[in-house]
């Protein structure tokens, strides 16, 4: 019963340090993570989606303009002191693996990881989280081509994780990663080591989280999760920032989502 407790993702962890240059003008003097869609923040949809589903303790990883970050927080959530700001004071020259690193201490027992950039439609982590547990599940999506900025999946005959990576070739992808990861306690620890390890390269600090990913996927302890049919959106550009506004303005569509969502959750196991 304990490893079953443990292995529930009572925490989140949400990267969201850094600037999002490819935003610019827009992201000047604001975070990518508080540019609004549909009149909400970016992290205030993450965050709001999470306790929707019972996850109660979000750490937030912030860096350029962590203030207005914190305020936000402050301000939205002031009963919540489970809901922390923690800094990378490296969000200039490093990417999100020392953001991981910054709060390895928090990776004690099952935990969700959350890109910054990534949102989620209503029904999208009750499936998740109602799925098997597995050491590390990565969450993908399907699509008929990949452009060179998606993180690419190559998957085994039983849909274990084989690579992740932006540089994998045609031949070898399978499916794209949409920012979302759940561990279970043994995982935790795993990946908590891993990046613990390689930051201790020094070349190691520009590199992605997902590289530990793609790592531990070698010891065939990372299980995939299909979101296809869910809506989620991962804002990089522009134009992501339009399909987010269409993906979470319609109010048709949120409610056929949480149609979905309460199927989920009563379903035996």
């Amino acid at each position: 019963m304990t490893d079953q407790i443990d292995d529930f993702p009572a925490k989140a962890i949400i990267l969201s340090a850094g600037q999002g240059r490819r935003l610019l003008p827009l992201t000047e003097d604001t975070p990518k993570c508080l540019l609004p869609v549909s009149g909400k923040p970016v992290i205030a949809w993450q965050i709001d989606t999470l306790l929707a589903n019972n996850i109660r303790e979000i750490v937030i990883v912030a860096g350029f303009q962590i203030g207005k970050v914190a305020a936000l927080i402050a301000e939205r959530y002031p009963d919540r002191p489970d809901i922390r700001v923690v800094f990378n004071p490296f969000y200039e020259v490093a990417d999100n693996l020392a953001s991981c690193w910054i709060v390895r201490e928090e990776m004690n027992a099952g935990f969700l990881l959350l890109n910054g950039d990534t949102l989620l439609g209503d029904n999208l982590l009750p499936g998740m989280l109602h799925a098997p547990v597995a050491p590390i599940t990565l969450c993908i999506d399907f699509k008929g081509t990949f452009d060179d900025d998606d993180m690419k999946v190559q998957l085994g005959p039983q849909g274990q994780v084989k690579q992740v990576s932006k540089k994998l070739p045609a031949e070898e992808t399978d499916a794209e990663s949409i920012g979302l990861i759940r561990f279970s306690k043994q995982g935790a620890r795993l990946f908590r080591d891993a990046v613990e390890q390689a930051l201790r390269e020094p070349e190691k600090l520009g590199s992605w989280y997902l590289a530990i990913i793609s790592a531990l996927a070698k010891q065939n302890v990372v299980s995939s999760h299909s979101v296809s049919g869910n809506r989620w959106c991962e804002i990089d550009f522009i134009q992501d920032l339009q399909k987010a506004e269409s993906y979470f303005s319609c109010k048709e569509a949120d409610a056929a989502d949480q149609s979905r969502s309460d199927q989920l959750l009563h379903l035996p196991g």
